[in-house]
């Protein structure tokens, strides 16, 4: 059995629970690195080799909002442990990455970062998944939600009710760019594995309870690509043994 991979701290702003959707301004920097950055690196990179089909998702009309992240990203690079030389990036790992592509955006997000990233486009009156790297799912498939809008995305969630999606909605009309935005969610699993992906005709395979040993969270950050106007998700999952879990009362 291969070790697993966590983390044995959370940011602090990440200690306290918060209800539904939880949302609130991003004082701090909107990409992280964390102690698990070579060990998550190196699953991400088994699975955009190995299975590309179930991490990747990119509708031709997104590739400019794609390339538009990608640029953004690299822009934040240097202050993160990354050095740039022209068309190559040294990661914090000593990876080299040949970011000259134009063609594949999101696969080269998903070899720099430990980071997920969804791309939503306005679709007439709702944002709909047009592009996305997902390598560590937490329970849902990329493939059953691209090109579906917010509504379906959340389907089954019990607590993403209709008012609630109409929130959400208002929501992502209202990012501003420069102003991200966050939020975090909470989840006990038996399975410390990242990759999750579960179809939602599936029985869901976590526990909202404190009975798993192994606690999950993602830090989900929201921001306006200011030229294609997109909105992106960019998520960071950690993933910690219950010995190493704060109090998050």
């Amino acid at each position: 059995m291969k070790a697993p991979i966590l983390q044995r701290h959370l940011p602090a702003d990440m200690q306290a629970g918060r209800a539904l959707p939880g949302i609130q301004p991003e004082h701090g920097p909107w990409l992280r690195v964390d102690e698990a950055y070579g060990a998550q690196m190196a699953r991400r990179r088994a699975l955009l080799r190995d299975a590309p089909h179930l991490v990747l998702y990119q509708e031709n009309a997104a590739l400019p909002a794609a390339q538009e992240l990608l640029e953004a990203v690299l822009t934040e690079l240097p202050g993160l442990g990354f050095e740039r030389a022209g068309d190559v990036v040294t990661c914090p790992d000593a990876r080299k990455v040949d970011v000259s592509s134009t063609t594949a955006p999101m696969g080269l997000l998903g070899e720099l970062l430990q980071n997920d990233f969804i791309i939503m486009e306005k679709r007439g009156d709702e944002h709909v998944l047009s592009a996305g790297v997902l390598c560590f799912p937490a329970s849902w498939r990329l493939s059953e939600k691209a090109g579906r809008p917010l509504t379906d995305i959340h389907v089954p969630v019990e607590e993403y009710t209709p008012e609630l999606a109409r929130r959400v909605q208002r929501l992502f009309d209202g990012i501003q760019v420069g102003r991200p935005l966050w939020r975090f969610n909470q989840l006990w699993y038996d399975d410390p594995e990242l990759f999750q992906p579960r179809s939602a005709r599936d029985p869901r395979r976590v526990d909202a309870t404190e009975a798993g040993p192994f606690y999950r969270t993602e830090r989900q950050t929201l921001l306006r690509l200011p030229i294609s106007r997109a909105v992106v998700f960019a998520i960071h999952t950690y993933v910690l043994a219950r010995a190493n879990v704060p109090d998050l009362t």
